[in-house]
């Protein structure tokens, strides 16, 4: 007769949408933000007999949101995430560990007072994690889209067989960053870790992506000194010269097709030389 054992497993409230609006004379501010919370601890009851004294439930931890924001506020999402994670393993018996990440998307004061609007897609990200091991708290943002239109090489690269791509002295380099960094102590400002990353793009005269990736994360970790590493995902959004030579035309780099996909992806960590990296809590799901 087969047996079976359950394995890892947590449950939480997953895209608790929140928008909070201070008001004060000099004008209103508005934090909008998606929560969402995983608690992982002593809950294999509720899954093998479905026993749930152990259970907090879900609708329990989005109203817990929803209070923590009226009554302590929201001081920067790492913080909020870190309040909320403390309290779910401190008031809960079963639960062991939380994990608490935050989404902020930006809004622009248009008037000063009353009127906003949205601050295209990039997002502000914070994750957190609490437990036994402590609190780890990781920062970042994703949809930093940039685009240079030359200071930009691609070329020496490996040529077989199928390889049709010609090299280039001269392209636009485009990209969507996908960025986190983490520190042991302290929070790491996010204005300035951004800051870093877009100015490295921009003054780094690019002959490859990575190099142009290494160069964004070294900048952050130059300016942020409590951060010990950057982690990177920069997908190449390609812009193809367009041959306009059948219609008679030339084309001196002014007409591009930008092609959404696909696309190259390139990925990597950047950390600190020497200084030892803390194991980072490995929830799979």
């Amino acid at each position: 007769m087969p047996t079976f054992e359950l394995g890892p497993n947590q449950y939480g409230k997953a895209e608790t949408r929140l928008v909070r609006v201070e008001r004060g004379p000099a004008g209103d501010r508005i934090t909008d933000l998606n929560v969402s919370v995983a608690l992982r601890g002593d809950l294999a009851a509720s899954h093998l007999t479905g026993d749930n004294a152990g259970v907090l439930p879900t609708d329990t931890q989005k109203n817990t949101v929803y209070a923590f924001a009226r009554e302590f506020g929201i001081d920067g999402i790492e913080a909020f995430a870190e309040r909320l994670a403390e309290h779910f393993v401190a008031s809960q018996p079963s639960i062991h560990e939380a994990r608490v990440s935050i989404q902020q998307y930006p809004w622009q004061d248009v008037d000063g007072a009353h009127t906003f609007r949205r601050d295209g897609s990039e997002v502000r990200t914070a994750t957190v994690h609490h437990g036994h091991y402590g609190t780890q708290t990781v920062s970042g943002v994703t949809g930093l889209v940039l685009l240079k239109t030359t200071d930009s090489e691609f070329h020496g690269f490996v040529q077989d067989r199928y390889t049709t791509l010609p090299e280039t002295r001269d392209r636009i380099l485009a990209t969507s960053v996908d960025a986190t960094w983490r520190a042991v102590q302290g929070r790491p400002d996010p204005a300035a870790a951004r800051a870093a990353l877009v100015e490295a793009f921009a003054d780094t005269y690019s002959l490859a992506l990575q190099q142009t990736l290494f160069a964004m994360g070294s900048r952050v970790l130059q300016r942020c000194p409590e951060v010990l590493e950057v982690r990177l995902s920069l997908p190449n959004r390609h812009h193809f010269l367009v041959d306009l030579a059948p219609f008679g035309l030339d084309n001196p780099n002014e007409v591009y097709f930008a092609a959404d996909r696909p696309y190259g992806l390139i990925e990597g960590v950047v950390r600190r030389d020497g200084v030892a990296i803390p194991e980072e809590v490995a929830w799979t799901f």
